[in-house]
């Protein structure tokens, strides 16, 4: 029954794509309703909660000391984390990190971490044994697709609420965030792009791109998922509705 079933939600699917509809009303270029709300964590140095349609998402974010990487040794150290809760959706286990989770933190952390974001030279305390740490922690609240760019899009605005430690080896008189990384992931459906996909699209969708991009349009990390290939032509269409998208999620931010 629930291959029947399965089926025909493709289908259906599928034929409205083809139509330049979406099974939630929306064309295809565009995302559903976007909120931000910024300083829920009272614990933490920053934090934000995105909601994303139906899909929720919590980051917080902390500063504490910890060791140097060898190679950087007078650096600050970014980690960023992702907890898929089971109660967010039936897909999701309890225990060590899973495919998705690690996905989803990887590609947060690399957005924000080759767009330089944040300025981790300026995180060293002693060289080669205490620098500042930050740590990202994402929780998926409510799964009903797109994680990476609510996740993403929490990141960057739980960096921005970031108060800096009450601690006397910090030195610096702000936290040092010099750009604004954010994810748009783009799905093909039956050689048709749409941006944000909701549960049911990813579940049918042959491919989708995330490219995560700067404020003038520059991309600063790429990820591929999904079974199906996106030709160069769709990248390139892909890559131009990912910087229209990307500024209207920034103005999430302001």
């Amino acid at each position: 029954m629930c291959e029947i079933v399965s089926s025909v939600k493709r289908d259906y699917i599928i034929d409205l794509a083809k139509q330049g509809k979406r099974v939630d009303g929306r064309t295809l270029d565009q995302f559903r309703d976007v909120s931000v709300e910024v300083g829920p964590i009272k614990s933490a140095n920053g934090s934000a909660q995105v909601r994303l349609g139906n899909t929720r998402v919590l980051v917080g974010v902390k500063i504490e000391h910890a060791e140097p990487f060898p190679d950087t040794p007078e650096s600050g150290v970014l980690i960023v984390n992702a907890e898929l809760r089971p109660l967010a959706s039936p897909s999701f286990e309890l225990g060590p990190p899973r495919e998705k989770a690690i996905e989803l933190a990887r590609v947060v952390d690399r957005g924000i971490r080759e767009s330089e974001a944040i300025d981790l030279e300026k995180f060293g305390i002693k060289p080669g044994e205490d620098v500042w740490a930050v740590f990202v922690d994402i929780h998926v609240l409510d799964h009903d697709g797109n994680l990476i760019d609510a996740s993403a899009l929490g990141a960057i605005a739980a960096l921005l609420n970031v108060k800096p430690p009450e601690d006397e080896a910090w030195s610096l008189k702000e936290f040092p965030i010099r750009k604004r990384p954010v994810a748009v992931t783009v799905s093909r459906i039956n050689d048709k792009l749409m941006v944000d996909p909701c549960l049911d699209e990813e579940s049918m969708m042959d491919a989708r791109l995330t490219i995560t991009t700067t404020e003038d349009g520059s991309i600063c990390a790429m990820q591929k998922g999904g079974v199906g290939y996106l030709s160069r032509e769709q990248i390139e269409q892909a890559y131009q509705l990912v910087r229209m998208k990307a500024a209207e999620l920034r103005e999430h931010l302001r």
